[in-house]
């Protein structure tokens, strides 16, 4: 089996460290999967995650001088959600937004409500009241 960086490969997890976790690839070969490529989230334990003897499937995200092979899990389920078609069923009922839509979507919102506590502001300041007189109420 050729391997090269891109391609999909499935392999059986055959050691875990605190850094990452050892693939052992058909052919004989191995790779590793460091901790920052098994998920989209943040990993703070990777046995949450993982476990020896676990079946995955990654892909091959770069190959060095040394043959060493480094895997990727978060990269194969980024491009999974990339092929995904925009009207495909989201369980949650909405679509998935990226964090750039987001900050967006809440910057605009702050600025609107922003503007209003502004004008409210403006048109109270000449209500009539004045300390230095004490007219008003």
């Amino acid at each position: 089996m050729q391997l090269e960086v891109g391609k999909t490969v499935k392999g059986v997890v055959t050691k875990i460290t605190n850094f990452g976790a050892f693939v052992s690839l058909e052919g004989g070969k191995s790779g590793m999967i460091h901790i920052s490529e098994v998920s989209t989230d943040y990993v703070r334990d990777i046995t949450a995650y993982l476990s020896e003897g676990q079946s995955v499937e990654a892909i091959i995200i770069n190959i060095d001088a040394n043959n060493r092979i480094g895997l990727s899990i978060k990269k194969l389920l980024e491009r999974k959600r990339a092929m995904k078609q925009p009207d495909e069923y989201v369980p949650s009922g909405k679509q998935e937004q990226s964090f750039e839509d987001m900050m967006s979507r809440f910057k605009s919102t702050s600025d609107e409500k922003m503007s209003d506590l502004k004008k409210g502001l403006e048109s109270k300041r000449g209500s009539g009241y004045s300390k230095k007189s004490g007219r008003g109420l």
